[in-house]
């Protein structure tokens, strides 16, 4: 089959390769024909180094198809089903699933470091232990989340991952409430999602903040009361909130940049929720008495901030009945060159629908 393959991380060109084969099928297993794929920003760290990432590997894992086959013991599936897959899979058994707190299960991670894919060449790993810049995928069978007939494969693979984070992080992590003022730095696929949980939630003002002059247009159009670039954040903070700052500020840049003036914009007493994933070497400098004496919540926010599972069902509710556009964020796009060149080289039949969402 063909797949989007990274050899070397920073490398700034993926190669479309017709020899790959997705390997590891067996008990437990399931093969996944994919139908529609999305670009996370996650993708793209992982690509320059800013994630970490055994290479040579697959990119994506916001992915969409249908089932092709099930391996010995899966009796939650049958060839043919349709499904989104789920990145981070939950155990079930352990102490964060357990609590309720699925989206910290670890067992996920085990898999990433396991190839999934080989070619002559020798063994490709798949991101985040998919792999949906390809044809097919082989995962285990926990990873693959029946979606109803009514949900599109670009949608469900859109929830996969960007919008169920987005949208958890303003409704499970940070709980906007009603009426409160919010400012959303960064305004991609992740960012919109998150302005549009909090519009959901009843946030009075919504200010997204991004230098790029299309995003901030998006931004407005999904629910934003307004947007400015970054040197307009002062202004902002000191016009809407009389110099106290915003009752929740979200960072969805994964910089610790941007996390400084996320922490700064922040109100005292208000949340600073930490959406965007960044570099373990990259730190955030906090001094002990300003966390004393602004009691500011600082609240990370990983893959939702809930049980997945739930958070894909509240997501397809919402859609359905109106509340949230995922259909437009299929459109909001920014242009990579060279992954956008990659990609539409896969575009042949029905084999692979492809939406960039970053």
């Amino acid at each position: 089959m063909r797949a989007a393959v990274l050899h070397e991380i920073g490398q700034d060109k993926l190669d479309v390769l017709d020899d790959v084969e997705a390997v590891g099928f067996g008990p437990g297993k399931v093969k996944i024909r994919v139908r529609a794929t999305g670009l996370c920003h996650s993708d793209v760290s992982a690509m320059s180094g800013v994630l970490p990432q055994p290479a040579p590997f697959i990119p994506g894992h916001e992915g969409a198809g249908e089932i092709l086959d099930v391996g010995d013991g899966v009796t939650s599936l049958t060839q043919g089903d349709r499904v989104l897959m789920c990145w981070l899979p939950a155990c079930g058994v352990c102490p964060a699933c357990k609590r309720g707190q699925s989206q910290l299960c670890l067992a996920g991670f085990m898999n990433a470091g396991t190839p999934n894919f080989k070619r002559p060449a020798g063994d490709v790993f798949g991101f985040a232990g998919t792999g949906t810049f390809a044809e097919e995928v082989v995962v285990d069978a926990g990873c693959a989340v029946p979606i109803p007939d009514d949900v599109p494969y670009d949608i469900a693979a859109l929830i996969g991952c960007g919008v169920t984070t987005g949208l958890g992080a303003a409704i499970n992590t940070a709980k906007v409430e009603a009426g409160s003022s919010v400012a959303v730095i960064g305004c991609g696929g992740v960012g919109i999602s998150t302005i549009q949980g909090a519009r959901v939630q009843g946030a009075a003002q919504i200010v997204a903040v991004d230098p790029v002059a299309s995003r901030r247009e998006a931004a407005l159009r999904f629910g934003a009361t307004e947007a400015i670039p970054p040197d307009e954040l002062a202004d902002a903070k000191q016009r809407i909130t009389g110099g106290e700052g915003f009752d929740y500020v979200f960072e969805v840049v994964g910089k610790s940049a941007t996390a400084r003036t996320a922490y700064e914009t922040t109100r005292r007493g208000g949340t600073l929720c930490i959406v965007g994933a960044g570099a373990m070497d990259d730190f955030l400098q906090l001094n002990m008495f300003e966390l004393f004496f602004d009691e500011k919540r600082i609240l990370p926010s990983m893959y939702g901030g809930g049980d997945v599972l739930r958070s894909y069902e509240r997501a397809i509710a919402l859609w359905r009945a109106g509340r949230v556009d995922l259909e437009s964020l299929i459109t909001h796009r920014v242009q990579l060159a060279e992954i956008n060149e990659a990609l539409t080289q896969m575009r042949t039949g029905e084999a692979l629908r492809t939406c960039i969402e970053i």
